[in-house]
């Protein structure tokens, strides 16, 4: 395209005007309440081009993201309307996630529409990843759960993914903090465990939270917080897509 643009411009020519549509806010924010399962929001566009232009498709990067529009074309000058509706799932914290317009303009055939999911936090873990490196003391380490939304919650039950570990739930402030000393039995060999962390929260995503720890080698144990972070969203992208 942009060869294109220097060929005409060399030879004084004049490209023809094509279709283009335009997102009236572009990035979309959504704020859905905790409780909240699934949030819809409408957003509008404009075709400021000289050619009609014909939506061909649309697409977004996650399945947890869906869109529709009032209809298909839109003439020089028209607005459109459409809407988008985000599964909110395990999602906590601030999601980006992008929604593709497909249309017939050969200038721009794909527009993008940035869409920010900000879910308010409800259950602090910190942190969310414990770790031992291989031949390490299996001394005990600690993780705290503050409990920061409206409501207070009681820790009813914690159970481990791996039998190498043992676990104390500690009660700091009732229905507000917690802390669980994790230890495991050896170090010997690498482990890879969650933590289920049950709640009396009556609201479903917030009954069942979740930590992790690992038994990892020493240059693994250089890449802790991208390993916390991975393992977390690699459970709420499962979840997301049920």
């Amino acid at each position: 395209m942009y060869r294109t643009l220097l060929i005409a411009s060399f030879f004084g020519l004049t490209l023809p005007a094509w279709a283009d549509l335009v997102f009236d806010q572009n990035p979309l924010e959504l704020k859905p309440k905790p409780a909240d399962e699934q949030v819809e929001a409408s957003f509008t566009f404009t075709n400021k081009g000289k050619k009609p232009v014909t939506v061909t498709g649309l697409d977004s990067s996650c399945s947890c993201l869906e869109a529709s529009l009032d209809k298909r074309t839109y003439g020089p000058g028209e607005k459109g309307s459409g809407k988008a509706t985000f599964k909110v799932s395990t999602f906590v914290g601030r999601h980006e996630k992008t929604l593709h317009v497909y249309t017939d303009d050969p200038a721009e055939p794909d527009k993008v529409l940035t869409v920010i999911l900000e879910v308010p936090e409800v259950v602090s873990i910190e942190p969310k990843l414990l770790e031992w490196v291989l031949g390490e003391e299996p001394k005990a380490k600690e993780l705290t759960v503050k409990i920061v939304g409206e409501e207070p919650m009681k820790i009813k039950n914690v159970t481990a993914t791996r039998e190498n570990v043992k676990f104390e739930t500690k009660e700091i402030t009732p229905g507000r903090e917690y802390r669980i000393t994790v230890q495991p039995s050896s170090t010997a060999e690498i482990t890879v465990g969650m933590l289920k962390i049950e709640t009396d929260s009556k609201i479903p995503k917030f009954a069942r939270q979740m930590a992790f720890f690992n038994i990892v080698r020493p240059e693994m144990a250089e890449k802790k917080p991208q390993a916390a972070e991975t393992q977390v969203k690699a459970v709420q992208g499962s979840k997301a897509n049920e």
